[in-house]
């Protein structure tokens, strides 16, 4: 079974993120979404929610699964058997951001390929950190997140 690992905070999940979970799905058998949790970082959704953002809206999909893990991206990969880490690009500077991780994954994992897909140019333009902005400012984020993803940025995002 090719099992490929699409890793990051997910806070929120956004459209960005489904469009390269639906991509990996046409590419292997199953996608595991692993949801990074790192103690040191403060994240606006718990990691419960986000967990279960992730599934609502992947629900439906395929062989997706949801796990978290903390620690190297990579090493968690090899703890689950995949074949790859799956990635998605907006533009050139993500390029420039993931190059480097994804050659430092390939020494300490070789067996492990990193796969990047360009996200869908509709969606280019979205990054949680940019959603959160949008929803905090009284914006109509409903274009790049799904329904539930929405309500909970609403309800978690303070006012300006």
């Amino acid at each position: 079974m090719r099992i490929a690992l699409f890793a990051g905070s997910f806070d929120p999940v956004t459209l960005g993120h489904i469009d390269v979970i639906r991509r990996g799905l046409a590419l292997f058998d199953r996608v595991v979404v692993g949801i990074g949790h790192n103690p040191r970082k403060a994240r606006l959704l718990s990691l419960e929610a986000r967990s279960a953002l992730v599934r609502e809206a992947c629900a439906g999909l395929g062989s997706v699964q949801v796990a978290s893990y903390e620690g190297l991206t990579v090493d968690f990969a090899k703890k689950l058997g995949a074949t790859a880490i799956l990635r998605g690009l907006r533009d050139g500077a993500d390029l420039a951001f993931e190059a480097p991780l994804a050659q430092a994954n390939r020494v300490m994992a070789p067996s492990i390929e990193t796969v990047f897909v360009l996200t869908d140019p509709t969606l280019a333009c979205v990054s949680s950190s940019l959603m959160r902005e949008i929803v905090a400012a009284g914006g109509d984020a409903s274009a790049w997140l799904p329904p539930g993803a929405l309500a909970a940025l609403i309800a978690a995002v303070p006012p300006r």
